[in-house]
């Protein structure tokens, strides 16, 4: 209605416009024509075209103002429709206002009241949920600890009584070895501190009885009597050197052919070592003799050489014995003139693996051998050893690997128990929330303007409300 109102107010204000503008072109004409008559026409004719003329304009004046007192009119007819409409307009838009105002409140009223019934009600059920949840998980939790707990110490117990066991086994047979070890040692050495004992005595009777032996030619006269001299030094010196396992005297080789004075028995790769005693003492004593049983040096060598050969070719089998055998010279003048002026012979008995030795010699080779085959003990002993303590490494490897897998287990219970402890503490902070009060709220409606126009709330618009609300508008995520 307004908005016809106010067209017509703008037709009727354009129409009084365009009439103001056509009655001032008129008039224009109007002032012009009574020049023009004038010019065309006589004088005669001039006063009554005047008077016309006058007539003319006083009715057009009338006619203008008459125009103007209706656009007057109608113009104030206008304005006071216009200000009673929009008088109208302003008092039907305020009622509608106060009726929207208090269908809004009454409205917000019921939906505050809905809320609040509808908040209690989640409250008590999320209460009772949450303390249904927290009893089931302090449950599961408390019965999970006890289980790993149990587990745990089983595992521990089980553990420290399999590395108890196994540590006192390994210990008890390392201690086991290293006392049949130290037992051997102490009987080799009081053995030997006997041996020496007796050879110090030995050695005494022979210093005692020097006077009274006879001189060397009228003793060594006999090839027997000078070998079983030689064998009888052998055997003294080899049985007061090494234990009776390793050597042998009289020994027969598998061809039955072949009968050495001694046998070494070293370790591999050396092998059988035969030794023979007998050694050329008439043609030594021949080259220093005076007259003509004198020889020369050339025969001596020569007899050598063939007892060096005999040596090589009876005692040196390929498959039964070593690389080489031993030529015992028991007369170290004989060994020194050997060494001392015939070098040839030492290079010869070395290409033919023949090794001279006197008695002096003989007992540095003894020692040797007896460092060897004590070396080889201790290598057994080293090996059994080593052999317990790889598995006790072993052992102890399993036992890091359990170790390390218990370390996880342990730190996977902790983060759970980690886990557990902050889902508690949130639990306790929302029933410290409930307890105080602090309760989620919905926020407030933003405020209409007035000039907005806002249907009424009618029955059926209210009816059409929902009845519950969401929980979610109630709670905080």
């Amino acid at each position: 209605m307004l908005w016809i109102l106010l067209v017509a107010v703008a037709a009727l204000l354009v129409l009084a416009a365009t009439l103001l503008a056509k009655s001032g072109r008129t008039k224009a004409a109007l002032d012009a024509l009574p020049a023009q008559l004038a010019v065309q026409q006589t004088n005669e004719q001039s006063a009554r075209h005047r008077e016309m003329l006058t007539d003319m304009a006083d009715g057009l004046a009338k006619q203008g103002d008459r125009i103007a007192t209706s656009q007057l009119d109608a113009g104030e007819r206008l304005r006071t429709a216009v200000a009673q409409e929009l008088t109208t307009t302003r008092e039907a838009v305020a009622k509608l206002q106060l009726e929207q105002s208090q269908s809004l409140a009454a409205l917000t009223q019921t939906l505050t009241q809905k809320q609040d019934a509808l908040k209690t009600e989640m409250l008590a059920t999320t209460l009772e949920k949450l303390a249904e949840q927290s009893r089931a998980q302090t449950e599961h939790m408390q019965s999970t600890m006890r289980l790993l707990t149990q587990q745990l110490a089983e595992r521990v117990d089980l553990l420290a009584k399999s590395n108890d066991t196994r540590l006192a086994e390994i210990s008890g047979k390392v201690t086991e070895r290293l006392d049949e070890g130290f037992k051997k040692t102490n009987e080799t050495f009081v053995s030997v501190m006997t041996r020496l004992a007796t050879i110090d005595e030995a050695q005494k009777k022979i210093d005692g009885l020097t006077t009274n032996v006879v001189s060397l030619q009228q003793l060594l006269g006999d090839k027997r009597s000078r070998g079983a001299l030689g064998e009888r030094q052998l055997e003294d010196i080899i049985k007061n050197a090494l234990p009776e396992s390793v050597y042998e005297f009289q020994y027969t080789f598998s061809s039955g052919k072949v009968r050495a004075d001694c046998v070494l028995k070293l370790p591999e790769p050396t092998g059988l070592i035969a030794v023979d005693s007998k050694f050329p003492l008439e043609s030594y004593e021949r080259m220093f003799a005076e007259g003509a049983d004198r020889v020369s040096p050339a025969v001596f060598k020569a007899s050598v050489k063939k007892h060096i050969d005999d040596i090589a070719g009876k005692y040196i089998v390929l498959g039964e014995t070593g690389e080489g055998a031993v030529m015992f010279i028991p007369a170290e003048a004989v060994f020194a003139e050997i060494h001392g002026n015939h070098r040839d012979l030492v290079d010869y008995a070395a290409t033919r693996r023949v090794w001279l030795v006197s008695p002096t010699t003989l007992m540095a080779v003894l020692n040797t051998a007896r460092v060897v085959l004590k070396d080889v003990e201790t290598r057994k002993q080293v090996h059994i050893i080593q052999d317990q303590l790889g598995k006790l490494g072993a052992d102890f490897g399993r036992f890091q690997s359990r170790m390390d897998d218990l370390s996880k287990h342990i730190g996977q219970a902790y983060k759970d128990v980690e886990q557990v402890h902050i889902s508690s503490k949130k639990i306790s902070e929302r029933f410290q929330k409930i307890e105080r009060a602090e309760f989620d709220t919905i926020p407030a409606p933003t405020a209409i303007p007035a000039e907005v126009a806002i249907p009424a709330v009618t029955d059926t618009a209210a009816a059409t409300l929902p009845s519950s609300i969401p929980i979610a508008s109630l709670t905080t995520k």
